[in-house]
């Protein structure tokens, strides 16, 4: 399923999307748009593993640890 959302742009923003989507990098505006949001997305979710795999764990997931099974539960 799909939502159509109305985004404002700045002008030069707007003129290298449909300068990537006239040389063929994307097939439309929304392709172009969604790939960036994905990129993104995967960009912040690695952040976050990143942080929890070193032991810093980002603020909307302080006291998770409280919730957690322990360790010993696993097996």
């Amino acid at each position: 399923m799909t939502k159509q959302i109305a985004v404002r742009l700045p002008d030069d923003l707007v003129s290298f999307i449909d300068h990537v989507v006239e040389e063929g990098g994307a097939a439309s505006r929304a392709e172009l748009v969604f790939r960036a949001l994905e990129r993104e997305r995967r960009r912040l979710l690695t952040e976050r593993d990143i942080a929890l795999l070193t032991g810093g764990v980002p603020d909307d997931l302080a006291g998770i640890e409280e919730h957690a099974a322990p360790l010993d539960d696993l097996d």
